[in-house]
């Protein structure tokens, strides 16, 4: 990904926030317990979370009582997120990319992305994120990694004929990897780029969960990932009409996806 184009793939999803937020997977209540305890956080700390999209992780963060501040560029899914959260006094939304907001002198307790630290300019982010969070304060960057067991029906096994015969040599197609495989080769930042010295190195956890869909269901889940919202519609949609219709077909209606939650913590460095 260049950087020329990161700011417009960060804003795929904003014209399905309907979708994204019913069909993406939510982060389990021992991920954000384990925030609690690894940065000290309590009702009076203040939090930037960065990419909220529609809201879902910050609905479990503004639970806690704290201050919650939720930056996202897409406007319509700024919006989504604002009624969402109405019932909570303690979190404002406001539209952005965290490159080009304004923070207006503010300064945080904790900064929280969920699924969205790969969508920031590296070049800018990490010194960005040093920056605003307060001396010792935490970084906590939370994700899902999709993985396969062994022996499972694998979806994308079973509909690897359908990917090729629309989308001919995309390389991004195929098996997830083995769950122990990412446990045990999965380090550091992750897929993003190492902050250079302006955090400790990160404390990994992880949290097995598995979502349950039918073709219809899954298809549109593959509607709201990135991958597939960049296609032409004239090529996306009967691919996930084959999709689904391979499901209901070969694996009775119903498919798995399967993810490991990680939750990455790092303290700033002076």
């Amino acid at each position: 990904m260049t950087d020329s184009n990161r700011p417009d793939l960060g804003r795929v999803f904003n014209d399905v926030p309907e979708l994204y937020d019913r069909v993406r997977p939510g982060y389990p209540h021992e991920l954000f317990a384990d925030v609690v305890t690894v940065t000290g956080m309590n009702e009076r700390s203040s939090v930037l979370e960065v990419g909220c999209g529609t809201g879902q992780a910050t609905r479990s963060l503004a639970a806690l009582g704290c201050p919650v501040t939720a930056i996202e560029p897409g406007t319509a899914m700024a919006a989504l997120a604002r009624r969402r959260l109405a019932v909570f006094r303690n979190v404002e939304v406001e539209s952005s990319t965290f490159e080009e907001w304004d923070d207006r002198g503010r300064r945080f307790d904790v900064l929280v992305a969920a699924s969205s630290w790969h969508w920031v300019d590296p070049s800018t982010g990490w010194q960005r994120a040093h920056d605003l969070l307060l001396p010792g304060s935490w970084i906590a960057l939370l994700g899902h990694v999709v993985v396969r067991r062994p022996g499972e029906p694998e979806v994308y096994c079973e509909t690897a004929d359908i990917h090729e015969r629309f989308c001919p040599g995309t390389p991004d197609w195929g098996h997830p990897p083995l769950e122990k495989d990412v446990r045990t080769t999965d380090r550091g930042w992750g897929p993003v780029d190492d902050p250079g010295g302006l955090f400790s190195p990160p404390t990994l956890r992880w949290y097995p969960t598995v979502q349950w869909f039918t073709g219809d269901g899954f298809a549109d889940h593959l509607r709201s990932l990135s991958l597939y919202r960049r296609l032409d519609p004239d090529i996306r949609e009967p691919l996930l009409d084959a999709v689904a219709e391979r499901i209901r077909t070969r694996m009775d209606d119903r498919a798995s996806r399967r993810y490991l939650s990680v939750l990455r913590t790092g303290q700033r460095t002076e």
